[in-house]
């Protein structure tokens, strides 16, 4: 090779990486003015790491560790990630069936023989597809798993037949980590540390942590009012991580270096459509992971771990002050991320509606909802359905259905070309009992969305009905 073409390959070589690392520095600043923006409004106070093609392109941390704002947080604090704990069970469990210590097909009587007879239906498989049928728990009176254990032995009837419907409750966990416990002969959070958290490189994250240890988020509401019960979960078994460790897990998995491809698959795809899996959720493509992510909250924390290891990217958001604006935030970055134009997200509704949500009827709700339409337009997201979708999807859980049904009924009149504002309007009647107007509802969310497959797999079965 000619001297003067070695000297023009080694000059295209150095403005390659120069052109990536300017591309990458423009990235990051785009995201550092979403994030400043986004904790101006009072929508994010905590941690949040962005990771491209293995390298970090932005890390940081906004706001306090607790509700005096005395302390500032920095990326060695630890936060509660809610249900995306729930993947060390899943994980736990296939771990064990590749030992050859349990095979999915078991019934939950085999390990835990104390529990009454429902116990020989259930198969460990429908406790990781949340297809078991059994009640949630009564949170409201246990305070602790020995309370959990004695009030499943007294249930006498599962809400439906295993594996014929989906129900998404800790007692399915609860199951697992007990299961665990039962063929390791350890207690469940010893088994994470010593076989998860330590081969993955996990060395801040911890199991139950002490609330006043050091480096621990404590959560908080926008009304500066720290949460009652913070990680003294009267349910054990929940682990603390920092963005790098989260990531570090993600990692840990998609390399498959504590399960391998075939158990990693069966727990990422949930077996309902747009419902939860061991994992959380996610998609393969051929033989490769196309997405996985997952979504946690509990006493004003929430977490939301997102990677796309096709284009190999990682979004880790974690806050101690929840305010349901973690999926607006992850859009908006994954946008910078891919170059296009991205929406900068606005305060959330149910946010500034929460504190009166439960005392207010309907029609005070509308009056409220009118009001800051009228007088804060342009804080508040009122140009699509999501923010509406929340308020309505809370009152659901609460059993509200009518009231649910009233927002769900204004969302499809405000937003009629949404499948989505159509398919939270067809739950709510389903959920009410009314299954004419849900059928009709799921019918007008597939026409406008043809991709909905939960919605075409409900109208399958209603048919069948």
């Amino acid at each position: 090779m000619k001297k003067e073409k070695k000297i023009f390959l080694f000059v295209g070589f150095i403005l390659l990486i120069i052109n990536n690392l300017i591309a990458q520095e423009n990235k990051a600043k785009q995201i550092d003015t979403l994030m400043k923006r986004s904790h101006q409004l009072g929508i994010f106070n905590g941690n949040v790491l962005v990771i491209e093609k293995g390298k970090t392109i932005y890390q940081s941390s906004f706001g306090y560790a607790n509700a005096s704002k005395t302390t500032k947080l920095n990326a060695d604090y630890i936060f509660n990630i809610g249900s995306i704990s729930k993947e060390f069970n899943a994980v736990g469990i296939m771990m064990l069936k590749e030992q050859g210590k349990l095979i999915l097909d078991d019934k939950v009587s085999k390990y835990l023989p104390e529990l009454p007879n429902w116990a020989t239906k259930i198969s460990i498989k429908n406790l990781l597809q949340y297809t078991s049928g059994l009640p949630d728990i009564n949170w409201k009176t246990i305070k602790s798993d020995a309370d959990i254990l004695s009030d499943m032995k007294q249930v006498t009837k599962l809400d439906f037949e295993p594996g014929t419907n989906y129900a998404y409750n800790n007692s399915n966990v609860f199951l697992q980590r007990r299961i665990i416990e039962k063929i390791t002969n350890v207690p469940f959070h010893t088994f994470v540390e010593i076989q998860m958290l330590q081969p993955c490189g996990m060395k801040s994250s911890v199991v139950d942590p002490d609330m006043r240890g050091k480096n621990i988020a404590i959560s908080f509401n926008n009304d500066l009012i720290e949460s009652p019960r913070q990680f003294q979960y009267v349910m054990s078994g929940w682990t603390a991580v920092t963005t790098q460790d989260l990531y570090r897990w993600t990692q840990c998995l998609h390399h498959f270096k504590i399960i391998n491809k075939a158990s990693f698959n069966e727990i990422l795809v949930p077996v309902f459509a747009n419902k939860q899996s061991g994992l959380g959720a996610g998609s393969i493509d051929g033989d490769g992971i196309k997405e996985h992510y997952h979504h946690g909250s509990s006493t004003d924390f929430e977490a939301l771990m997102f990677t796309e290891p096709t284009t190999d990217i990682s979004i880790i958001l974690l806050t101690n002050n929840m305010n349901f604006k973690l999926f607006e935030i992850k859009d908006a970055i994954k946008s910078i991320l891919n170059g296009v134009t991205y929406k900068t997200p606005k305060k959330s509704l149910l946010m500034a509606m929460r504190k009166n949500i439960d005392t207010q009827n309907i029609e005070e709700l509308l009056t409220q909802y009118n009001h800051l339409k009228t007088s804060q337009a342009n804080d508040f997201n009122f140009e699509d359905e999501n923010d509406l979708n929340q308020i309505g999807y809370y009152l659901m859980n609460k059993k509200r259905f009518d009231d649910a049904i009233q927002i769900f009924e204004l969302n499809v009149k405000l937003f009629p070309q949404s499948g989505n504002a159509y398919d939270s309007l067809g739950e709510a009647y389903l959920n009410k009992g009314n299954k004419p107007l849900a059928l009709l509802n799921y019918k007008k969310a597939l026409a406008l969305d043809p991709k909905n497959a939960g919605a075409k797999e409900i109208i399958e079965k209603m048919a069948k009905e």
